[in-house]
């Protein structure tokens, strides 16, 4: 849950801390104390789109921080996911600066964060309903997701748009194998000429690089050739003189030499082997110099060939292994529009299974809907009930569609106000009041369903006052005792079944304005719901009034107190 937000440099605020206990919390004050700015500013925190108006005039930057406490596994697995955890002590922490450039730096338990991390995460950890949240009930789109919660269909779902994606896999492979017969034949023609051409090629792997070795000796074989003569007539000499003879010579002197003189044995025995040594070389210099020998033409071959093979390169790869790559890729293409047909059978015969099997859940999961919104229509007309809607009649309408990723069904929700008149969508009918009611009765419906440790309704009580006004803050109140409940109200009702009250207000120092926020004990809470009920000049009675309020809240059912 939310349990601590802290505010630096936005709007009106300058600096604010403040605790969110467990259970039911409510924000109130008068207009423009900077209440919908303490929303705003969870909101950055949770990925949602900012502007440089929220910084405070004079600022550089505004900056949020909040303290999500004992969060769910749920939060848990999505962090991982993302690479990132809790704290030591089980918490995470989100810090999101906005500067006056433009750029933002978030941060998740200290660790560098993106914007879209955090869109990622928030789901996860607050559910916010406000007055433009009411207005997804206008959205047919969405109808189909609350029908699916309620339920349990999610499962199924989620079966059903696997063998979907399956069958549209399959259709786009079709599709790819629709040419027409003259396409084909172009393909096929250009394909077996370019496989003639690269198998008469006969490409061996390395071979360029051999050819262009072969190549640079033979072209400068004359000037190796002399110098390998130079270097054998050097060992071998004209006549004697060259140095093997002398070598030779040596080797006679220190072997007779070592018979009166034993220490001389091992200064012999090195001048032998690099006699034998010199003779080898003389032997591989004769050896290396018959290399040189070549016929001009085989040169002319040479240069031919490396020709052919770099206008290869040209057309089907940079290396032998590219060209040879690409041959293979023209081999089993050609292979495939030459079976076509035979592929083309087979996988028509997998679209029709496929797609059968797509139906079959589509149905499936159309009929176990059908049932879902049977048992969703009671449970929300008995909750707008309680929210003083008795006469409101609220149908799902369950109509067939070609197979899309939600299924074959396209549902929406019916509503009429006034009894004999017919039910119409909701966007047709509901006032913004009636929205904000009827938005609580589903959020109570799938209230056991929901996940979310945190819930946030940002003044969804515009428009209702007296009973209904109680009744929404029972609900609220109710919602509260599985889930931590923070509402942002105008209405006394409300307010008087709150567990933990905070009041917003905007004063002016030195001609600047700063917003403030105040946990209220039970007497600043009696306080403020006089001014709620009544304004100023705030009576006794008034006051006696809010107490009696705060009284009969206790005696309530649920939990709640100052």
């Amino acid at each position: 849950m939310l349990s601590q937000l802290y505010i630096e440099n936005v709007a009106v605020i300058e600096k604010c801390g403040l605790d969110f206990d467990a259970g039911f919390n409510v924000l109130t004050g008068e207009t423009g104390a900077g209440k919908s700015i303490l929303i705003d500013s969870i909101g950055a925190i949770l990925g949602e789109r900012t502007s440089r108006e929220l910084i405070r005039t004079g600022a550089s930057s505004a900056f949020v921080s909040a303290v999500f406490s004992s969060p769910n596994g749920h939060v848990l697995q999505k962090l991982t996911e993302l690479g990132y955890s809790a704290d030591e002590e089980g918490n995470v922490l989100i810090q999101r600066e906005i500067s006056q450039t433009g750029k933002n730096t978030c941060r998740i338990n200290s660790r560098p964060a993106t914007v879209s991390v955090l869109k990622e995460i928030a789901p996860f950890l607050v559910n916010t309903h406000g007055q433009h949240e009411s207005y997804q009930l206008l959205s047919p789109d969405l109808h189909i997701r609350y029908i699916d919660r309620v339920g349990e269909l999610l499962p199924l779902l989620g079966e059903y748009q696997h063998a979907y994606r399956n069958m549209c896999r399959i259709r786009d492979e079709l599709q790819a194998f629709d040419l027409d017969e003259s396409q084909k034949e172009r393909r096929m023609d250009l394909l077996k000429y370019q496989i003639q051409e690269l198998e008469e090629a006969a490409l061996r792997p390395g071979e360029q690089e051999q050819l262009t070795e072969k190549r640079t000796l033979y072209r400068n074989s004359e000037r190796l050739a002399q110098q390998f003569q130079l270097a054998r007539t050097l060992l071998d000499g004209e006549e004697e003189g060259g140095v093997l003879s002398a070598m030779a010579q040596i080797s006679s002197a220190l072997l007779d030499a070592k018979r009166y003189l034993p220490s001389a044995e091992s200064l012999s025995d090195r001048f032998q082997n690099l006699e034998y040594e010199l003779q080898d070389c003389s032997a591989e210099l004769s050896r290396t110099a018959e290399l040189l020998d070549y016929d001009p033409a085989e040169l002319e071959q040479i240069e031919d060939r490396l020709d052919f093979l770099y206008r290869l390169s040209l057309k089907y790869g940079e290396t032998e292994e590219d060209i040879l790559g690409y041959l293979e890729n023209c081999r089993a293409e050609l292979q495939n529009i030459e079976l076509s047909d035979e592929r083309l059978a087979k996988l028509n015969e997998q679209y029709e299974s496929a797609k059968e099997e797509a139906i079959r859940l589509a149905k499936l999961l159309s009929a176990q809907r059908k049932k879902a919104a049977s048992r969703f229509i009671e449970s929300v007309k008995k909750e707008l009930q309680f929210l003083n809607m008795p006469g409101v009649s609220f149908e799902v309408e369950q109509e067939r569609c070609p197979l899309n990723a939600t299924g074959c069904d396209k549902i929406q929700f019916l509503l009429s106000t006034n009894p004999g008149e017919p039910p119409k969508p909701v966007a047709k009918i509901a006032s913004g009041g009636e929205l904000s009611r009827i938005m609580l009765a589903i959020k109570s419906v799938l209230a056991g369903k929901d996940e979310v440790d945190t819930l946030i309704f940002d003044e969804v009580d515009t428009g209702i006052s007296g009973s209904a006004a109680q009744k929404v803050g029972l609900k609220l109140r109710q919602a509260a005792e599985g889930h931590q409940v923070i509402c942002v109200t105008h209405l006394a009702q409300i307010a008087a079944l709150a567990q933990n009250h905070l009041l917003i207000q905007k004063k002016q120092q030195q001609d600047r304005t700063f917003t403030e926020i105040t946990p209220l004990d039970a007497e600043g809470r009696a306080n403020e719901l006089a001014r709620i009920m009544g304004g100023f000049p705030i009576t006794e009675l008034m006051l006696e009034n809010a107490r009696e309020m705060l009284r009969l809240a206790e005696q309530a059912p649920g939990k709640a107190g100052a």
